[in-house]
C-alpha cells in the first residue's frame, strides 16, 4: 500500500532537515500542546495566513506516550481535504483541557491504592473511545508528513518504532493511528497493555504494546537515527552525503515538565521500600520505578544532545524546552483536576518566558545557557523554519504542473489512502 506524499518538500531541495520532538507524560502534555500553540500562532503572524499549521514545517514530528498523540493529531488529514491537517495546536490545547477529567477520573487514595494492587488505575475504556473518534481510520502512512512513535512490546521485550520511513520495509506496521497512540499511551500502572493485529500478504501480525516510554520517552534521538537510515537507504530526498552532519538539522524537542527537588525521593527511605512501595508512593500518589526509567531516558537525550551540538558549534540549532520545577503534588501523569489543569496552563506559559535551559547531568538540575527565553527562540525558530520552507519552494524543479513533484499545486490531486 502506497503512503501518501507528504506535504513537506524533501530535505534534498533545501538547507536543512527539521524535526519536531514531543516527549511522554500523560495529562502534561497540555504543556507541550501550550507551546506549540504559541509556535503555530506566530508562524500564521509571520506568513500572514490562519490556514498555517505545524505539520507544513517538519520533516518529521515524533512522539512518545501522550507526545504520540498529539503527534498524530499534528499529521492526521481531515476528511474533507487530504492534504490539510484536521487539527490545529489550539485544538490540542483544548483537548487536554476539556477531555483530561474523563481519562484521569479523580478516585481518593485508598480506592487507587486497591485499584493499583489489582490492576491499572484506569481501564482506559474514555480515552480508547476519543482517539478512535478523533483518528477514525487514519492509517500511519496517511500521516502529512513523517512521523515517529515508539511503543514497546512486552511479548518480545523489545522497542517497536512506528516510523513513516519504515512503511516500506515494514508494510505490517502501517497499522491504524488509534491503535498505535492507544498502545503508546498505555503506562505501566496506569492503563492496560494493548493489543492488535495488522494483516499483510494474508499474514497476521500481532502486537502487545505498552508505553512508549519504556524505551525512549524523549523520542528525539529515534526521530534522528528513522532520518539517518535514509543515508543508508539512498533515499534522493535526502542529500547526501550531508545528511549525517549536524549542521544540517533543526531540532525542537519539547518536554511535558517534571518534578525535580532534592528530596523527592531519599536513599535512607527508599531502602524500607519492597516491591509495594516502589511501584506505589502512598504518601505522594506517586510511582517511583515509573518516574525513574521515563526521566533517566529523557534527560540522557537532552544531555546527549546538548553536547554534541554544542561541540560542533551549532548549539543555535537545538532547541530543548522543558519545565524541571512542577510542584510535587501537581507533577502526576494523571491528576485531572480543574486546579491542576489550571496548573499546567499556566506552567506552559509561564515557561514560555523563562531562559533557554539545558540539564546538567552531574546535578540534575536545569541550567540557563543563553540570554534569550524559550518564546524568543520559538519565534527565531519560526522564523528559520519559514525561510526553508520558501528555500526548498524556489529550488524545485521547473517542471509541468502534472509532474511537480510534491508541490503546493498538486496537493489537491493526491489520491487518499485506500481504506
Amino acid at each position: 500500500m502506497e503512503r501518501s506524499k507528504s506535504i513537506v518538500q524533501p530535505p534534498a531541495y533545501g538547507k536543512l532537515i527539521t524535526v519536531l520532538s514531543i516527549d511522554g507524560g500523560g495529562i502534561r502534555g497540555l504543556i507541550p500542546a501550550i507551546i506549540l500553540d504559541f509556535l503555530e500562532t506566530h508562524l500564521q503572524r509571520l506568513e500572514g495566513d490562519d490556514s498555517v499549521r505545524i505539520a507544513d514545517y517538519f520533516d518529521v514530528i515524533a512522539g512518545t506516550s501522550t507526545g504520540g498523540l498529539i503527534t498524530a493529531m499534528l499529521t492526521t488529514p481531515d476528511p474533507d481535504n487530504k492534504v490539510r491537517p484536521l487539527f490545529s495546536a489550539k485544538d490540542i490545547k483544548d483537548f487536554y483541557l476539556r477531555k483530561s477529567r474523563k481519562i484521569f477520573p479523580q478516585d481518593c487514595m485508598v480506592t487507587k491504592i486497591v485499584k493499583n494492587v489489582c490492576g491499572p488505575l484506569y481501564d482506559g475504556k474514555y480515552l480508547r473511545k476519543c482517539i478512535r473518534k478523533k483518528l477514525k481510520l487514519t492509517r500511519l502512512s496517511d500521516a502529512l508528513t513523517n512521523i515517529v512513535i515508539p511503543t514497546f512490546d512486552i511479548k518480545a521485550l523489545q522497542p517497536t518504532i512506528f516510523s513513516s520511513y519504515q512503511i516500506d520495509e515494514k508494510p505490517h506496521t502501517n497499522a491504524l493511528l488509534s491503535d498505535i497512540c492507544i498502545a503508546t499511551s498505555a503506562a505501566p500502572t496506569y492503563l492496560p497493555p494493548h493489543y492488535f493485529k495488522t494483516i499483510h500478504d494474508k499474514k497476521k501480525y500481532k502486537f502487545n504494546l505498552v508505553d512508549g516510554g519504556v524505551a525512549a520517552n524523549n523520542p528525539t534521538l529515534i526521530a534522528m537515527s528513522e532520518i539517518s537510515k535514509q543515508h543508508i537507504r539512498k533515499n534522493p530526498e535526502f542529500a547526501p552525503p550531508e545528511l549525517l552532519d549536524y549542521n544540517r538539522y533543526l531540532v525542537i524537542s519539547i518536554g511535558t515538565g517534571e518534578c525535580k527537588p532534592a528530596n523527592r525521593y531519599r536513599a535512607d527511605i527508599a531502602s524500607k521500600w519492597g516491591l509495594f512501595g516502589w511501584w506505589f508512593n502512598a504518601c505522594s500518589g506517586s510511582t517511583p520505578l515509573v518516574d525513574i526509567f521515563t526521566q533517566a531516558s529523557t534527560d540522557l537525550v537532552d544531555y546527549h544532545l546538548s553536547v554534541v551540538f554544542k561541540a560542533l558549534d551549532v548549539q543555535t540549532r537545538y532547541l530543548r524546552i522543558q519545565e524541571n520545577n512542577l510542584e510535587r503534588t501537581y507533577s502526576s501523569l494523571d491528576r485531572a483536576t480543574n486546579e491542576n489543569l489550571c496548573y499546567l496552563k499556566k506552567a506552559g506559559e509561564e515557561l514560555l518566558k523563562k531562559k533557554v535551559s539545558t540539564v546538567n547531568l552531574d546535578t540534575g538540575e536545569f541550567l540557563p545557557y543563553r540570554d534569550e527565553t524559550n518564546e524568543q527562540m520559538l519565534i527565531e525558530f519560526a522564523q528559520k523554519l519559514i525561510d526553508e520552507k520558501r528555500l526548498r519552494a524556489d529550488k524545485l524543479p521547473r517542471v509541468s504542473k502534472p509532474d511537480l513533484p510534491f508541490s503546493t499545486e498538486t496537493k489537491a490531486n493526491v489520491e487518499p489512502l485506500e481504506k
